[in-house]
């Protein structure tokens, strides 16, 4: 069996980029422009920003132009692209109680404390394709108005200082406070392995690929070890401050805010208490608006606590989700192999063969 290389050499190779830029640049329609990326695809921007983990939303707006749509793509350039920028200071911890939300739902609760804010969002309205166009939109588009509320008084939205709903009645909730897990662990900086602290996990799964995520969650919560309910306490979206520590002060201040989506969800676990007299708790927080990532992460929080005998799902979380990491593994299948596809058709030939002579 003969192998031959492509021909042309860099010649070649640069001859395929120049084809992929003209691609990317040309074409009859107008460039995109930046405002038009992060105004009109919001939410592709960000995914991008949270499997990159790095809030820029013109960057990510870049990213997406430059891998034309292709948002594994795109978190791998914004990825790339962080790895090169200095560290000047670190994030002061901020409370869950500092989210400003600008939606807020409590699906096990009638009237929740502060009431709910549906805000902006399709999950009352029907799956259908709107083929309304450009000129029809400006003219019959609403104005814009505060989100309504729902379960709450009339006069205001949610006071930002209300502490989040997820708490059941005292003594129905499990503790999962862990002494020896004092900070977050940066997995930017240290290998990320099964018997890592619950920070490691969160951070991994913050910067997941949303679809592995939801299909990892998905595919574990339906297995028949798992059949209990499972129940959202509380989700929410909204605007986050980032707190720096003041060169000269000492204290903390707000430099900017960040767009989060948050979830906490329930299972009543006969696992950390052999009565089952307890709910587990699993908490889930990733950038921009992403309430599907959200849930599902909070749902993995949990179903990875109560696998702690095996460390499988743990180790699949922490290894099988990078979005990155799969784009580029898939990218290196394209890459010659023929050396190690001869060496199997060599194999092969040995082993179908009458006598190992034949096959020399």
């Amino acid at each position: 069996m003969g192998y031959s290389g492509v021909r042309g050499g860099q010649e070649a190779i640069a001859a395929a980029e120049r084809l992929a830029r003209r691609d990317r640049l040309g074409g009859a329609s107008r460039w995109l422009e930046l405002e038009q990326i992060t105004g009109r695809l919001g939410l592709a921007v960000d995914r991008v920003m949270g499997e990159a983990g790095l809030w820029a939303p013109e960057l990510a707006a870049r990213a997406i132009r430059q891998s034309r749509g292709d948002l594994l793509e795109a978190a791998q350039l914004l990825r790339a692209h962080r790895s090169t920028l200095p560290r000047l200071a670190y994030g002061s911890p901020v409370p869950a109680v500092a989210l400003r939300p600008v939606r807020r739902i409590a699906p096990p609760y009638r009237n929740p404390p502060g009431g709910q804010v549906l805000g902006a969002t399709d999950d009352y309205t029907p799956r259908i394709l709107d083929l309304t166009d450009e000129d029809t939109a400006r003219t019959t588009a609403p104005p814009p108005r505060r989100p309504a509320t729902a379960g709450a008084p009339a006069t205001t939205a949610p006071d930002p200082g209300v502490p989040p709903v997820g708490l059941p009645p005292a003594g129905l909730l499990a503790d999962r406070r862990d002494p020896t897990d004092p900070g977050p662990f940066d997995i930017t900086r240290a290998p990320s392995r099964p018997g890592v602290p619950r920070s490691a996990r969160l951070t991994a799964m913050a910067r997941a690929e949303t679809g592995s995520l939801t299909h990892l969650w998905y595919l574990v919560a339906q297995t028949p070890r798992n059949a209990q309910p499972e129940i959202p306490l509380e989700l929410r979206r909204g605007h986050l401050p980032l707190r720096v520590e003041h060169p000269f002060t000492g204290s903390p201040v707000t430099v900017a805010g960040v767009r989060v989506s948050e979830a906490r969800t329930v299972r009543p676990d006969a696992r950390p208490h052999p009565d089952g007299s307890r709910f587990d708790i699993g908490y889930g927080l990733c950038l921009g608006d992403n309430e599907a990532k959200a849930l599902a992460m909070a749902g993995l929080d949990l179903l990875v606590h109560r696998d702690k005998a095996t460390n499988r799902l743990e180790q699949r979380v922490l290894t099988a989700l990078d979005g990155p990491e799969l784009a580029g593994y898939l990218e290196h299948l394209k890459l010659p192999h023929y050396v190690d596809f001869r060496s199997i058709v060599d194999r092969l030939r040995a082993l179908q063969a009458p006598n190992p002579e034949e096959s020399l």
